[in-house]
């Protein structure tokens, strides 16, 4: 037997991957390298990574009946970007994509660390009867709580997938 992992397990792990993943994009990078837009139509690695977020603080606040950490937990403000709970980045042009702008990767960093806590605070509390709650009737299928949360962490994952390749995009021009 390989073990007994459960949905909590699954979705748990699949959660922390992100995390690893959104560490890894910008570990050691300059503030240059944070906000390297490989054209001017290109979203940097700290837009790709405050787009995820956002949207994994949204969904899942959603979720679980809060509100976003991005405006309660002040974190707008402490990103220097305005409060706009609506704002997850979708439909930027590249010039508010643009002005999306980070000196350090500290509080972009701090920011997605506390939505992924938040995260896997709603993730333990997930039973069956959770996972097949209708939460978005815009859909046809409707929309599940389980399908969302499988949505946002799918959109993670390319999100991370797309920073990295940002970032060797520096690096080579760095050599």
């Amino acid at each position: 037997m390989i073990g007994d992992m459960d949905t909590i397990d699954v979705l748990t792990d699949a959660i922390g991957r992100v995390k690893g993943w959104v560490h890894a994009a910008l570990q050691d990078l300059p503030a240059e390298a944070i906000n390297y837009r490989p054209d001017p139509d290109a979203n940097s690695i700290g837009w790709l990574v405050w787009h995820l977020t956002r949207v994994q603080d949204d969904h899942v606040a959603h979720l679980a009946g809060r509100e976003q950490a991005y405006v309660v937990d002040g974190w707008a403000v402490r990103l220097g970007l305005p409060a706009d709970e609506k704002d997850l980045g979708y439909g930027h042009s590249p010039e508010q994509a643009g002005n999306v702008v980070f000196n350090t990767a500290d509080n972009l960093l701090a920011y997605y660390d506390e939505v992924h806590e938040r995260s896997l605070d709603y993730i333990a509390k997930v039973d069956a009867n959770e996972l097949d709650r209708i939460v978005d009737t815009r859909w046809d299928p409707h929309v599940t709580a389980g399908v969302r949360l499988v949505s946002v962490i799918d959109d993670c994952m390319n999100h991370t997938g797309q920073a990295h390749y940002v970032r060797g995009l520096w690096e080579r021009r760095q050599q």
